[in-house]
């Protein structure tokens, strides 16, 4: 829960009047985000979450397969990594199934996702162009 919709819940103190404006001074967050929020407007971590391709545990299975095969000196291309993210969605419902791969900008946005790997073949092999 992010820290408007916390501040939401908890209100104000009994001597402070009922507004937006008292409650963004009370709690410290913006008053038109705790109007946002009130309104139902999510945040912009929620939303980012909800847009993402692949969900965290297939992220983290493509990322040590890429990372197995590159062990293995066969490193996957970076254009044939949107495919492969394709290919694990189709084990989804198909009501949960995207119609169609990622960008091809989602590759490098994979690899930003996860930095702690930059000792890894995922930075080293995006370098020679492949990963």
């Amino acid at each position: 829960m992010d820290k408007a919709s916390q501040a939401l819940t908890r209100g104000v103190p009994l001597d402070v009047p009922k507004s937006y404006r008292a409650l963004a001074d009370h709690s410290g967050v913006p008053r038109a985000t705790l109007h946002h929020r009130a309104n139902g407007r999510r945040s912009i971590e929620e939303k980012a979450r909800k847009q993402q391709y692949l969900h965290p545990w297939e992220e983290e299975f493509l990322v040590k397969f890429l990372l197995q095969m590159s062990d293995l000196g066969q490193p996957v291309r970076i254009k044939f990594i949107p495919s492969l993210a394709f290919c694990i969605t189709r084990q989804r419902s198909i009501e949960n199934r995207p119609p169609k791969p990622p960008h091809p900008g989602w590759s490098k946005a994979l690899e930003t996702r996860f930095p702690e790997r930059e000792d890894n073949a995922l930075v080293r092999g995006h370098r020679k162009g492949v990963i």
